[in-house]
């Protein structure tokens, strides 16, 4: 599937949605229920990836559909690319490497990659083949990048990479990892100069340490280290230096696409809550008859709309341009923030709806409340979400 529309900042999909999203939603819908509704969890309690149903969503052009057609992608935007992530999840299959290896790394490299990397590695992500991980937390700087001490220091043509990353996801599904590592001081702030480095995960150098992480999901979560790994310069992502501005055009759509989990999320979970409340009987009618089940899930119902508008706007903003990229930032933030909220209510709600079969593996809602609560904290926390909202949308003094 191609697309070629042009992107209205000010549509509104869930008002009007084209026949090529509409098409879209239905076709990665269908690909998601062919793995069976006990798919997510099964991999989930394994700590298995979703290799089967990655594979499938790259052989229909999904996985790259916000990629460049020229590189094997569906030339399509954000936009796009969120639909997907909303469509597994909300047929019950999260995949959480969308927001990296397609949000991020997809997005980084389309827009600052020479010619040879995008030629490199493009394909390969379009076509579901291929995977590459992001790395930017560190075990003392948290959500501060001017504390990170990941270092790049030249050495001849090139760089030799040290230092450490924390919570690195899918690292053992990737061929490469895209690293936010230090490479000068800013004389004037005294903050670090950042650049983005793509390094291949079977470095020698290079080590993987899991993380002991009780949420159980199919991605696993890593601690990196690496030991002066040797870089060539055309492993340099974009302009030396400029690192933390570049990154940003694929934080953003990383929050977006999480959003956008979070709703699928919510969308599923609600589904089966509201199929439960409707045919579950207790004195002789459907336990959806009394309000304590009903209020709780239409209030989520409603949750899950408002996070939803909010995530396509975002979505259209990011596509719209360097002209909205300021609006598109705020509209992010906000999106990830409603969404994972949204998530975890519906989830909740959900479970209660259940009651004790909400714990049942039988019905899978625990390992989707693992993942939804894991919003609310990555990739950015709920506060410092607030944060960011009341300084560039409120205008107060920062507080961080």
């Amino acid at each position: 599937m191609r697309f070629h529309e042009t992107r209205d900042p000010g549509f509104d999909p869930s008002i009007d949605e084209s026949d090529e999203h509409r098409a879209l939603r239905a076709a990665v819908g269908a690909i998601t229920d062919g793995f069976g509704p006990g798919y997510f969890a099964e991999h989930s309690r394994e700590r298995r990836p979703t290799t089967e149903l990655w594979r499938e969503l790259g052989r229909h052009g999904y996985i790259g559909v916000n990629l460049p057609e020229e590189y094997g992608g569906g030339g399509g935007g954000l936009v796009e690319l969120t639909i997907v992530c909303e469509e597994v999840a909300a047929h019950g299959c999260p995949l959480l490497l969308l927001l990296v290896s397609g949000a991020i790394a997809g997005e980084v490299l389309t827009r600052f990659g020479t010619a040879g990397q995008r030629a490199a590695w493009l394909p390969g992500l379009a076509a579901g083949t291929r995977k590459i991980v992001f790395a930017i937390t560190e075990p003392e700087a948290g959500s501060n990048t001017h504390r990170l001490a990941t270092t790049a220091r030249r050495d001849g043509d090139g760089w030799l990479l040290n230092g450490t990353k924390q919570f690195i996801s899918g690292v053992d599904e990737a061929d490469a990892v895209l690293v936010v590592a230090r490479t000068g001081t800013d004389p004037d702030s005294g903050h670090g100069r950042l650049s983005l480095f793509l390094v291949d995960t079977a470095h020698p150098r290079l080590t993987a340490t899991p993380l002991a992480i009780e949420g159980a999901a199919p991605e696993r979560q890593f601690t990196v280290f690496f030991d002066d790994v040797p870089l060539s310069a055309d492993r340099l992502i974009g302009t030396e230096g400029d690192g933390l501005r570049q990154v940003f055009h694929g934080l953003n759509p990383e929050r977006v696409t999480g959003a956008a989990l979070g709703v699928g999320i919510a969308r599923y979970a609600l589904a089966r809550a509201a199929d439960y409340a409707r045919t579950r009987q207790v004195w002789d009618r459907p336990i959806g008859t009394h309000q304590a089940i009903a209020h709780p899930l239409a209030q989520a119902a409603i949750e899950v709309e408002l996070a939803a508008l909010m995530t396509y706007r975002a979505a259209r903003l990011h596509d719209a341009g360097e002209a909205r990229v300021k609006a598109a930032g705020e509209a992010a933030n906000m999106a990830k923030y409603a969404a994972a909220e949204a998530a975890v209510h519906a989830v909740d709600a959900a479970i209660q709806t259940h009651g004790g079969n909400g714990m049942s593996r039988d019905y899978g809602l625990i390992p989707l409340w693992a993942m939804a609560r894991t919003l609310r904290i990555a990739p950015v926390s709920r506060e410092m979400i607030l944060n960011h909202v009341a300084r560039h949308t409120l205008g107060l003094p920062r507080s961080y």
